[in-house]
């Protein structure tokens, strides 16, 4: 009788899981493939100032209804945080050895898909959390693992809301902003950095990750006129902003406010859609940046 070998063949949904785990390539992105992006971006023209003017207002307003009306459903738990910013796992000590308290903000919290994860793998990190969709805020507190002792939500505008009015000065050790910055105007990412500035520890590090120029879903805007806002900024049709940043535009903005650059690159991930046949090249911008 032959023995039966289990089949280490993996479903489609097991190898979905296990591609996503792994660390997101450099960008590499064919010179060709660049040059279409850039063409078709090129060539599209902002909607009329009446409009820009209101979408870049009713931001917050936008993305609360976003979160009455999508709930909790939207956006998956975000388990690669971790494998990409590995400070959020390397335990602090202190000066006797025991375990340090890791203080950390993730800014634009959404509904928690970042913050709880984290806290259930690490016990020794303390996380704030903020949001200008008041919603999103108040779905984090009701969630089953939020805990006054190792979490505290709360409603913030970073572009004119002082985080200080919270978070004391000068006193965290981590901040994340993820895929955040981009739902913002151009014209107000400098006090939004400043604001973040203003809360953490010198040689505090902050991690981020967003929306890349040249992205797939930028050329998917370009290629249908009326969604463009500004140069590289677009409203999407629930109303609610996405920026495409290029790695200068990111260094410049935080090197002005005083960060140190550890690290600043696009990254890849092709996405296969084999229902219609065809991969989509998603481009992201990753970066840590040290106050000084």
């Amino acid at each position: 009788m032959v023995e039966q070998v289990p089949s280490t063949e993996l479903s489609p949904i097991e190898a979905r899981q296990e591609k996503l785990l792994q660390p997101l390539e450099a960008s590499f992105i064919t010179p060709k493939k660049l040059e279409y992006a850039r063409q078709i971006i090129e060539k599209d023209k902002a909607i009329k100032p009446f409009w820009v003017n209101k979408y870049k207002n009713d931001a917050a307003k936008n993305w609360d209804r976003f979160y009455k009306r999508n709930e909790t459903r939207f956006y998956k738990d975000r388990h690669w945080i971790e494998r990409e910013f590995t400070v959020f796992k390397n335990a602090s000590l202190n000066e006797d050895g025991t375990a340090a308290t890791v203080n950390c903000l993730e800014v634009g919290c959404g509904v928690g898909n970042f913050i709880f994860p984290v806290l259930e793998r690490n016990p020794h990190l303390f996380m704030y959390a903020c949001d200008f969709a008041p919603h999103a805020v108040e779905l984090v507190k009701q969630h089953e693992d939020y805990k006054q002792g190792r979490c505290s939500a709360f409603v913030c505008d970073l572009t004119k809301d002082p985080l200080m009015d919270t978070i004391p000065a000068n006193s965290l050790d981590v901040v994340s902003s993820i895929f955040v910055l981009s739902a913002i105007p151009a014209e107000k990412l400098e006090a939004a950095v400043r604001n973040i500035k203003d809360v953490m520890k010198s040689g505090g590090m902050l991690c981020f990750r967003d929306y890349a120029v040249y992205d797939a879903a930028q050329v998917k805007f370009s290629s249908n006129p009326g969604h463009m806002l500004d140069t590289n900024l677009y409203v999407r049709q629930d109303g609610t902003l996405s920026h495409f940043f290029s790695k200068e535009q990111i260094r410049e903005l935080f090197e002005k406010e005083g960060f140190t650059t550890v690290e600043c690159d696009y990254v890849h991930r092709e996405t296969i859609n084999r229902a219609m046949d065809i991969s989509i090249d998603r481009r992201f911008l990753q970066a840590k940046f040290i106050k000084q």
